[in-house]
């Protein structure tokens, strides 16, 4: 398990805004915005069961997530692996993430959709104060 800076942990607990990156068929990376929950030390993601993003990441595992606060200077970026996917046909884990992010169940519930856990290998952080900087990174 990634070890994190307190600090860090206290910000991805947050419902911050985030952006999780996966690898095209063709090589190229494909950012989309996502709801994210932070979960002793992995990420859970959740998806429609078609989306383009699910094939690419059951093909090509490896993914990184930014996530941002208000001022979006201040940012921590996590890069990993999907470890594991689930189905979720109760829809718990996007009515987890929608309560999270909008006090709400989530709207449709006649959806399939898929969860990904993914396992953080590296950080990096950055913070004009520093409190969420990386190691060795002075803030400017």
């Amino acid at each position: 398990m990634l070890n994190l800076p307190p600090q860090v942990e206290a910000f991805l607990k947050q419902p911050n805004a985030a952006v999780i990156a996966t690898v095209r068929p063709d090589g190229f990376p494909m950012t989309v915005a996502t709801w994210y929950d932070w979960d002793a030390g992995r990420v859970l993601v959740n998806m429609l069961a078609q989306r383009a993003r699910l094939a690419w990441m059951r093909s090509n595992p490896k993914v990184s997530l930014t996530i941002f606060d208000d001022d979006w200077y201040r940012h921590v970026s996590l890069y990993g692996q999907v470890v594991q996917f689930e189905d979720d046909p109760d829809l718990a884990d996007i009515d987890r993430l929608a309560l999270r992010y909008t006090g709400k169940p989530y709207r449709n519930r006649k959806v399939k959709r898929v969860s990904a856990w993914i396992d953080p290998l590296g950080w990096h952080g950055w913070d004009p104060s520093g409190d969420l900087s990386s190691p060795g990174v002075e803030a400017s």
